[in-house]
């Protein structure tokens, strides 16, 4: 990432498809600064979609899970981010809890998330793909950019530079 959040946000703060998210994200990973087009999921305490989604081998992406802000099971542990790793993910945004934060730590990703919890989450395979998702005052749509650093997450239309 060439530029930071701030730097984008002097710059681009009133462009009408500029949207900065509320800071209610905690930092995971070694990679504190990342960006990428968006591709969304819709799950509700269920990470099957997640996996999938992850298993596919990408370029300059991130993923976006609306969770529903769920505290009570976690969404992504090590496994999933190493698989994210693997397969070219720059970033992974989590409006609920992950676990395993150690491990995640050490990984070359970028993971935000509400929190952690120690229960892995159920397994049904229920969600929505590609949909476009509210929460922390953005809509995320696929294919829409993501930028995220030690100062927060924003998200544009177009490609910033």
């Amino acid at each position: 990432m060439s530029h930071s959040t701030a730097d984008l946000c002097d710059k681009y703060s009133q462009h009408p498809h500029f949207q900065i998210a509320e800071p209610a994200f905690k930092h995971f990973g070694k990679n504190q600064q990342f960006c990428g087009q968006i591709s969304t999921l819709k799950v509700f305490e269920d990470n099957v979609l997640i996996r999938e989604m992850l298993e596919e081998k990408v370029e300059n992406r991130v993923l976006v899970v609306d969770g529903g802000g769920s505290h009570r099971c976690a969404l992504l542990g090590d496994d999933l981010a190493t698989l994210a790793c693997n397969n070219g993910w720059q970033g992974v945004i989590i409006y609920g809890c992950i676990r395993d934060s150690k491990a995640i730590n050490q990984l070359d990703i970028g993971i935000r998330a509400l929190d952690t919890h120690p229960l892995k989450s159920h397994k049904r395979g229920i969600g929505e793909k590609d949909a476009l998702i509210t929460f922390a005052g953005i809509n995320f749509k696929k294919n829409h950019y993501l930028y995220a650093d030690e100062d927060g997450i924003i998200v544009s239309e177009t490609l910033l530079s």
